[in-house]
């Protein structure tokens, strides 16, 4: 489990056991994940996503506290999945970190609270599973419009992105900045404080 460049953001890479039968990893381990974060992560929610070549979902974030923490992995296909740091205040404010998910390599990221989360299915029938802190609550899930300049996302050349009418009408940083709506960065701190985050 290897810290991403955005504070709260880690690339977990779990071994695969592979013979003529298959193959077999551990996606999650609690006592591993403790170990790196300094506590448990809350389940309260396990959400499965299917999507078609050039779906991009996201940039999605929740108030804080509680936000949700997030814990993804692509178990079919390959997804480019995004954390952006959304915390105002924050070092590192508006830089984006991408990494490949897919059914080869078995990658997993983990995101605090307060960090954005977007993802873009590079094959049809891209499938992601995640784990959730929280359950989902529409009146404090919030976005950011994830073809925003100045997030400086990488998305691949070549592709016809498919947005939600709800992400497509997300605001841009700047807008969310000037609405008020993104996480405060000392608000997250204080939060992974109270969590007991070895991180913060």
């Amino acid at each position: 489990m290897e810290p991403l460049g955005i504070k709260g953001a880690f690339l977990v890479s779990p071994r695969v056991h592979g013979d003529g039968r298959g193959s077999f990893h551990e996606w999650f381990r609690a006592d591993a994940l403790r170990e790196r974060l300094g506590h448990d992560l809350r389940l309260e929610q396990a959400n499965c996503s299917v999507s078609a070549r050039g779906v991009l979902r996201g940039v999605h974030f929740a108030d804080v506290p509680p936000s949700q923490s997030k814990y993804i992995t692509c178990v079919r296909g390959a997804l480019l999945d995004v954390a952006v740091d959304l915390r105002v205040g924050s070092p590192t404010f508006g830089r984006s970190e991408a990494v490949r998910l897919d059914e080869a390599n078995r990658r997993c990221m983990y995101l605090a609270e307060g960090l954005g989360h977007a993802f873009l299915s590079l094959e049809d029938d891209t499938t992601a599973i995640y784990l959730v802190s929280e359950s989902y609550n529409p009146s404090r899930e919030h976005g950011v419009h994830p073809l925003d300049p100045e997030l400086g996302i990488a998305w691949p050349d070549g592709m016809d992105l498919v947005l939600s009418d709800k992400d497509a009408a997300a605001p841009s940083l700047a807008e969310a900045l000037a609405a008020g709506i993104l996480p405060d960065y000392q608000d997250c701190l204080a939060y992974y404080d109270k969590l007991g985050t070895a991180f913060s």
